[in-house]
């Protein structure tokens, strides 16, 4: 049984450059909204802290205050070519994560960016994430949800 979606996307830049569009310019591609992003219509701000430790972070104001929500922290750092983070989608447990692996491939006029998020089977069967889906219905959602953000970089690149 697959526990991982791969989506990929090419767009019109080197690896230098799609790195640093992913990792520095996110909050201009990653869509907005409650299905992509914690602070739901809010609007907020969605940033990489770069290198090992660093964090998938989203910024905004709350009822209660500014907010801050750690949706991933960077595991490995190897620019312009590779980098991964643990994932933690809002209704994750405590020891709760995914890995998200993201690599950028040289390619005839352009890059390559390929997105590979796995570890889902360690996720129990019922977890809220998955929406009450099975594991291919899920997974199939996934891949979509991945396939809207990388089409959104691509048009940003």
């Amino acid at each position: 049984m697959t526990d991982r979606v791969r989506v990929s996307v090419t767009v019109p830049a080197d690896p230098a450059t799609a790195f640093a569009l992913f990792t520095e310019e996110t909050d201009l591609w990653w869509r907005r909204g409650p299905r992509f992003r914690a602070s739901g219509r809010t609007p907020g701000v969605l940033s990489f802290s770069p290198g090992v430790g660093g964090a998938l972070s989203e910024t905004f104001e709350a009822a209660d205050g500014p907010r801050t929500v750690v949706t991933g922290t960077i595991t490995h750092w190897e620019p312009p070519d590779h980098f991964r983070f643990e994932w933690r989608a809002i209704n994750f447990a405590p020891g709760e994560s995914t890995t998200v692996d993201v690599r950028f491939e040289a390619t005839q006029g352009g890059t390559r960016v390929t997105v590979e998020h796995s570890g889902w089977s360690s996720l129990r069967a019922d977890h809220p994430v998955r929406h009450g889906k099975d594991t291919g219905a899920f997974l199939r959602t996934m891949g979509l949800w991945w396939g809207e953000l990388l089409t959104s970089l691509r048009e940003r690149a």
